[in-house]
């Protein structure tokens, strides 16, 4: 999964916080990631046969060990969206299996064939299941009702998710997703602490489908409002989800609060949770790795209060800078009935953060102009 593309750091944007060495969510040990994308046709719309622009992307908290339990928690934004079995993870404190993102009208597909794959491929310790699957909607660019996912491409995903560096934008879930009118799509940052706030990782990865351009703000700069061309839309009616894994000792409740800082990491790039967007938001740790499967009374380890406003810190910048590499990594695209959605100009953005003194490397490696 390892891409060449630059990131937003790559163009000198400044972001704060200390990154991991992959800058990515499988900076957290044991998590996995794999992408599914489907692209194929051009011009007319004809449901049922494209153009297709879609996938998916699978998270597995707890990689290989498959259905192994984490300590979870979730928050909602705004509703305008699903994340399926989020009921039970707000009633038991627990995720099992992996984290799928999607479509919006693949989400039932997704969901069932999930459930067959732990059924026949993972040790299920239980007779049923409830899992994560959350959705954004690529209607504009996909032939979303020709309904194109299918069960092997879930298998797929699972199959081949793996640790190391991840393709972003244009990749899986993401594959026809719109964000502040560029082009958007999956994207992912992490958070290594120091040694005095625990030395814990927090990962975050996003799918990112929302926002107006005008609203547009990178590391501070209204880039939004310099940037004007090619607009796409009259309203906000896109969606994002953002996953948050850390390594942490966090409780379900604690991870709940950890998933509502993460809408802050989204506020700062001036998304304000339109009431047409569903920005739904979820946490895990995989910590107290044995705690969730125990017959017995345990003993957990748990971060105090008191000492969790650096993993909050971590969490919201992280965020942050998971959205603007999804804006960075994505390339311009164009969908059914020659809809086209451009990506963000690197040069354009790099004079527009110049302007603004918040370009730490005047030379903008790796730019490219749409």
């Amino acid at each position: 999964m390892t891409s060449l593309k630059p990131r937003a750091r790559d163009l000198g944007i400044p972001f704060e916080g200390s990154p991991g060495p992959i800058n990515a969510i499988t900076d957290v040990d044991g998590v996995t990631v794999g992408h599914v994308t489907l692209v194929s046709g051009e011009g007319k719309l004809i449901v049922g046969q494209g153009p297709v622009r879609t996938g998916l992307t699978a998270i597995l908290p707890r990689g290989n060990a498959g259905c192994a339990r984490v300590f979870a928690g979730y928050f909602s934004l705004n509703g305008n969206g699903e994340m399926t079995g989020t009921h039970w993870v707000e009633e038991s404190g627990l995720l099992e299996g992996p984290i799928m993102l999607t479509n919006t009208h693949s989400v039932g597909i997704v969901r069932d064939a999930v459930i067959e794959w732990q059924i026949r491929k993972a040790k299920m310790d239980q007779p049923w299941a409830l899992p994560v699957v959350a959705e954004t909607f690529d209607g504009y660019l996909n032939d979303i009702n020709g309904f194109h996912i299918r069960k092997s491409h879930v298998f797929e995903a699972i199959e081949n998710a793996c640790s190391g560096p991840l393709t972003e934008g244009n990749t899986g879930g993401g594959t026809g997703m719109i964000c502040h009118e560029f082009k958007g799509g999956i994207g992912t940052a992490s958070r290594r602490l120091d040694e005095k706030t625990g030395g814990f990782t927090v990962g975050v990865l996003v799918q990112a489908n929302h926002g107006l351009r005008h609203d547009l703000r990178i590391a501070g700069v209204p880039a939004g409002m310099e940037i004007r061309e090619n607009l796409v839309k009259s309203r906000d009616e896109g969606s994002i989800i953002i996953v948050v894994a850390t390594n942490a000792p966090l409780m379900p409740h604690q991870l709940k609060r950890l998933a509502r800082r993460a809408a802050l990491g989204l506020g700062r790039t001036g998304s304000i949770g339109s009431n047409f967007s569903g920005d739904i938001l979820l946490a895990f740790s995989t910590a107290n790795a044995t705690a969730a499967v125990a017959q017995e009374i345990v003993q957990l380890t748990m971060v105090p209060n008191e000492q969790l406003d650096p993993i909050f810190d971590a969490t919201v910048s992280a965020a942050e800078e998971a959205i603007i590499n999804a804006l960075v990594a994505a390339e311009t695209m164009i969908g059914q009935d020659d809809h086209k959605v451009i990506a963000i100009p690197h040069d354009r953005l790099c004079e527009v953060m110049k302007k603004y003194g918040r370009l730490t490397n005047d030379e903008g490696r790796g730019m490219k102009d749409e």
